[in-house]
């Protein structure tokens, strides 16, 4: 037999239905309508990136250096994570950076060496341009964007910031620039020369200039063809270099706190030429060495324009919701500007642990812990995925670096690397465990190669190649199978 309903059935049927979806869009539509005209509840954070240049691993407060106040730094140490084996792909600036935002081990593209001087306009150099940086991976999930200080990563036009992902730029494209011209007043400031005046070696002052021998050779003419430029606009800076470096910054944070933006503030300082401000030698009566003075100078001004920024954030209501990282672009030059690697051995331009292991810190209020150390070894390469995790934007796949969110929050075990990798214009060093390979020559007829053991042997005071040639045997082949995949420099 037929089911059948009458009219009047069915229109009761359907005065049900209508009923129960009206109750549906009663109570589901207001919440919706809440969720998409407020706030959400966890914005994507901000990312706060800050490179200094040539500072050593034992030059700041929370690395264990009494001597020179650098308060604002150390707060992000005490308000987040500490890295006290925390490494940059290089030991010099460039291929560093080219490191660094790309996430990659920069040899993998061939961007080995250094480039100084007149090689920064060659229209070869600079960080290849099929390679994507972190600006651009944040920029195109919809970040603004700025870049403000030293970029040294290509001085001709293919290479500017702002065709890499930067919306803003404010800064110099070569190695260094002068902080102030050296007739300045209130300015001090020391520069290498190969003869003083009279033709004769050691130091010669005069007035707020001193020359020194030491080093064997000239400053380098660090503005030559540098101009500081806003966007591609060569501009006048009346301002001490590094604090106009902040009050852009500043600015920046100013105008675009209402949008999620990634800014890097890659300061020169403490990078020759050595110039400071005579205000910030004044409360250094302690400090004989006038070289050592002006480093110091130079370091806690920068410290100073640190604490500035941060504390727009923190005035802005930006600080709980900004991923701040400060890192050092590799070691201390200590001839050069005394900058202490300490306890490490080695300086800026070699591969011992003074050359590569630097300070590092990340801090997030509220996501990660505040004033925790962090002892195994991360490197500049884990900053892209880190922060591109955190905003939820896609990057490649095939970089080297690693999220070190998990780690650092305790979600994860073990370490983040089960080696690090490094090589520089017959230079090479192979990090495993605890245990180090390092070569002066490793491409040379005769190689030379020694081992260290970093937990028993901070300072790398006793090659243990002929005590342990096992471990060596063990090591080498991991170190040949990487080198392999890397390609040849792009240019010397």
């Amino acid at each position: 037999m037929k089911n059948r309903c009458g009219k009047n059935d069915k229109r009761r049927i359907k005065m049900k239905a209508f009923i129960l979806i009206l109750g549906l869009l009663v109570t589901v539509v207001p919440n919706y309508i809440q969720a998409s005209t407020e706030k959400p509840v966890s914005p994507r954070p901000n990312i706060l990136l800050i490179i200094v240049d040539d500072l050593g691993y034992g030059e700041l407060g929370c690395q264990g250096n009494p001597q020179i106040p650098t308060p604002n730094i150390d707060a992000i140490a005490k308000n987040g994570i500490r890295f006290t084996s925390g490494y940059v792909s290089a030991p010099n600036c460039s291929p560093s950076r080219a490191g660094l935002l790309t996430g990659k081990y920069q040899t993998r593209f061939g961007y080995e060496n250094n480039p100084i001087g007149a090689k920064n306009d060659d229209p070869g150099y600079g960080l290849p341009t099929d390679q994507k940086t972190m600006a651009e991976i944040l920029h195109n999930t919809g970040y603004t964007t700025a870049m403000i200080g030293k970029w040294h990563l290509g001085g001709t036009a293919k290479f500017h910031p702002m065709r890499r992902g930067f919306d803003e730029f404010l800064g110099f494209l070569h190695e260094g620039h002068s902080y102030a011209y050296p007739t300045w007043k209130g300015v001090t400031s020391m520069l290498r020369r190969l003869s003083l005046p009279d033709g004769s070696k050691g130091r010669w002052t005069n007035g707020n200039t001193v020359y020194y021998t030491s080093m064997g050779y000239n400053e380098p003419p660090y503005d030559a063809n540098n101009p500081i430029l806003r966007g591609s606009q060569p501009v006048e800076e009346s301002s001490y270099l590094t604090e106009a470096f902040a009050n852009e910054a500043i600015s920046f944070i100013d105008r675009k706190k209402d949008q999620p933006f990634f800014l890097e503030v890659a300061f020169n300082s403490v990078h020759s030429p050595m110039q400071a401000k005579n205000e910030d030698l004044a409360g250094l009566s302690g400090i004989e060495d006038i070289q050592r003075k002006i480093f110091a100078g130079m370091l806690i001004n920068m410290d100073r324009g640190i604490g500035r920024i941060i504390q727009k954030l923190r005035d802005s209501g930006l600080e709980d919701n900004t991923i701040i990282v400060f890192i050092s672009d590799n070691g201390g030059p200590t001839r050069e500007l005394t900058s202490s690697n300490l306890p490490l051995r080695g300086e800026k331009g070699n591969l011992y642990e003074g050359g590569i292991r630097i300070p590092f810190m990340i801090q997030w209020k509220g996501h990660i812990p505040s004033g925790k150390i962090y002892e195994n070894p991360v490197i500049s390469l884990d900053i892209l995925p880190t922060v591109a995790v955190a905003a939820g934007a896609e990057f490649p796949q095939d970089i080297d670096g690693v999220n070190l969110l998990p780690y650092i929050k305790g979600e994860k075990t073990g370490q983040p690397h089960q080696s690090l990798y490094w090589r520089q214009n017959g230079l090479t060093a192979f990090r495993e465990g605890n245990w180090k390979i390092f070569s002066h020559k490793f491409n040379g007829q005769q190689p030379e190669w020694e081992l260290y053991n970093l937990a028993e042997d901070l300072g790398e005071n006793n090659n243990l190649i002929k005590k342990n040639p096992d471990k060596f045997n063990e090591l080498f082949p991991k170190w040949k199978e990487l080198n392999g995949k890397m390609m040849e420099p792009l240019f010397k």
